[in-house]
């Protein structure tokens, strides 16, 4: 007869990486306010880029009164234009965080991006290998020959958020840079969203779980009564672009926002049977530390 095999003792469950990193940066978000913060635009907040390659060279994305229009750029390399891609994943969102941050740090529409490719992989902890140092390029180049149209309500702007870029030339005595175009860079001045790097580090796995946290960052604190409800249909538009059915989407989506609100543990919401509701919660950096910083860096509160 055999032996009925013990359940196993909770200090062999084997975490993965990622689920071990979520749970550690979860509990210092919640014992400490951040050291820092990061910063994205707000209709990039609410709208972000696609999450997985498409084979379009335009690209758009809706959330209410807010609108996204991305279309794949050229660049020139070697004597010839050369066609590029849309931006999509994790990576052009993470360079975006760092540059969109150090642009408002610095107050200067002029970003160092480090000597070269792997300094500045570095910096946004990616890998730097081989393989991903030459996706990362072609997703750096993506980005910053890309051209962007922001919609809001009736107002249109015409965005590219990049002027110039000097690619990690083989001049290693001098960070390369990039030039945010000097539309973009008012417009995120004006309209920043505070963010904590901590939940963007935990959530750089994945493209969908950044974009759910720093939507929550820009909407939560501006509920008002008693919630808002969204269907999982408004949902969809919104995030689900790249799923094929409801039923997939929703399951994606609740992984997702169990990653998220672990990060953001202030933040308040309600499965329903229809969708989401959504109710009234601090933003993820409290009002304080946004107004120390800005003491910091000279800017007014």
């Amino acid at each position: 007869m055999s032996k009925r095999k013990s359940p196993p003792e909770q200090s062999e469950l084997v975490l993965s990486p990622t689920t071990a990193r979520v749970i550690q940066l979860s509990a210092e978000i919640q014992a400490t306010p951040p050291d820092d913060i990061e910063f994205m635009h707000t209709v990039l907040c609410q709208v972000g880029l696609p999450r997985k390659r498409t084979k379009e060279t335009r690209f758009e994305r809706n959330n209410g009164k807010a609108s996204l229009l991305i279309t794949a750029g050229e660049m020139y390399n070697d004597g010839h234009w050369e066609k590029l891609f849309v931006p999509y994943g994790t990576k052009p969102r993470l360079a975006l965080f760092h540059i969109s941050t150090e642009a408002i740090r610095t107050k200067s529409r002029t970003v160092a991006v480090g000597r070269t490719i792997s300094e500045f992989m570095k910096r946004l902890n990616i890998s730097q290998n081989g393989p991903s140092r030459e996706a990362f390029r072609a997703q750096m180049n993506a980005l910053c020959a890309c051209e962007m149209k922001l919609g809001y309500g009736s107002r249109n702007l015409n965005a590219r958020p990049v002027d110039e870029f000097d690619a990690w030339t083989k001049n290693l005595a001098k960070d390369s840079t990039i030039e945010l175009s000097e539309k973009f860079w008012h417009e995120l001045k004006e309209n920043a969203v505070p963010l904590d790097p901590r939940a963007l580090e935990g959530l750089q796995h994945s493209a969908l779980a950044l974009d759910i946290y720093t939507w929550l960052a820009h909407r939560l604190h501006r509920v008002r009564g008693s919630g808002e409800r969204l269907t999982w249909s408004n949902l969809r538009l919104q995030f689900g672009q790249e799923y094929t059915d409801d039923k997939n989407f929703k399951k994606a989506f609740l992984i997702a926002l169990r990653q998220v609100s672990a990060v953001y543990p202030d933040a308040k919401l309600e499965q329903v049977r229809t969708g989401l509701r959504l109710i009234a919660s601090p933003p993820p950096v409290p009002r304080q530390t946004v107004v120390s910083f800005q003491k910091v860096i000279g800017s007014e509160p």
